[in-house]
């Protein structure tokens, strides 16, 4: 079997079914011909009681279909946070899978290597999962042209890196999928880690990301608000004041790259809310932050029925 075979032939089975919709999430393997530098002495994926994933040697999708008689076409692939050291699988992956399957988006919640690999590999795996949803639109019944990501934390990082990388050969681990183009067709970036120096690095980031002493070169590549070119897809931004993890100053940031390359933006920067705030209530207007997630994604057409 071929690589681009490998790679599709879960597509042979045809559109999901409203009974395979129902029965729950499926996880489908992001790299079925084999993982890049694979690592099998590491052992499997872990994930703890509270629905955090670590050692992540085998990077998967889970699908979490749109609600019933409510999809509308769009799919946004899910980069949960945790530094590149683990993913809070739970919280800002499966959780907000279910929030945006009521608005009638289907979502694909990636769990990407991290720390154990370092980069390029998360970087290749997200960009994996974008061509591997575009190559498979039409079983997942999604349109190939509404693809977004969606990263909280490191993974809005990634989500990022996925926004403004999406051609770098780095990207590209010679597979025919390859030739899938990966730019995603919008960004929603949850309190995202943005620099990778300065003042407003998350350090704990770009040591797992890039080790103890990175080389120059990878913290200018790296550094999200250095890459953004007009070719970087619309993007929400969501922050707080009060984080004190990742300094709100990363949104900022990048909303001033965007801003400068005329890239179409919309930022949220409340007072309350602390880091990983997820959908949790008692935050504020913070919490009201899905309710202007909604409105945005309604704003640019990505929740009409597809045509």
């Amino acid at each position: 079997m071929t690589q681009l075979a490998a790679a599709l032939a879960l597509a042979a089975a045809g559109p999901i079914s409203t009974a395979a919709a129902t029965a729950g999430p499926q996880m489908l393997p992001l790299w079925p011909e084999g993982v890049p530098g694979a690592k099998p002495e590491l052992g499997p994926n872990r994930v703890d009681e509270d629905g955090r994933t670590t050692n992540i040697t085998e990077p998967t999708l889970t699908v979490y279909p749109a609600a019933v008689d409510r999809a509308n076409g769009t799919a946004v692939i899910i980069c949960p946070g945790g530094g590149y050291v683990r993913q809070s699988t739970r919280r800002e992956g499966e959780q907000y899978a279910h929030w945006l399957g009521t608005l009638g988006v289907t979502s694909f919640v990636l769990t990407y290597r991290q720390q154990e690999f370092s980069h390029p590999a998360p970087l290749q795996d997200v960009l994996r999962a974008v061509r591997l949803v575009r190559s498979q639109a039409a079983r997942f019944n999604v349109r190939p042209d509404r693809i977004g990501v969606m990263g909280s934390s490191a993974g809005g990082h990634l989500a990022a890196s996925a926004g403004t990388l999406f051609d770098h050969p780095l990207g590209r681990t010679g597979a025919q999928l390859d030739a899938v183009s990966a730019r995603p067709d919008f960004l929603m970036l949850m309190y995202p880690v943005i620099a990778m120096d300065g003042p407003a690095v998350h350090a704990g980031s770009r040591k797992a990301l890039l080790g103890a002493a990175p080389k120059a070169a990878e913290v200018q590549l790296m550094s999200m608000e250095r890459q953004v070119t007009p070719q970087t897809p619309p993007t929400l931004l969501v922050h707080t004041q009060e984080d004190a993890s990742v300094p709100v100053e990363n949104s900022i940031l990048f909303y001033q790259a965007l801003t400068r390359n005329k890239v179409p933006a919309e930022m949220y920067l409340f007072e309350h809310g602390a880091h990983g705030m997820g959908m949790r209530d008692g935050l504020g207007t913070a919490s009201q932050w899905p309710r202007r997630a909604e409105e945005w994604l309604k704003a640019r057409g990505l929740l009409d029925p597809a045509r």
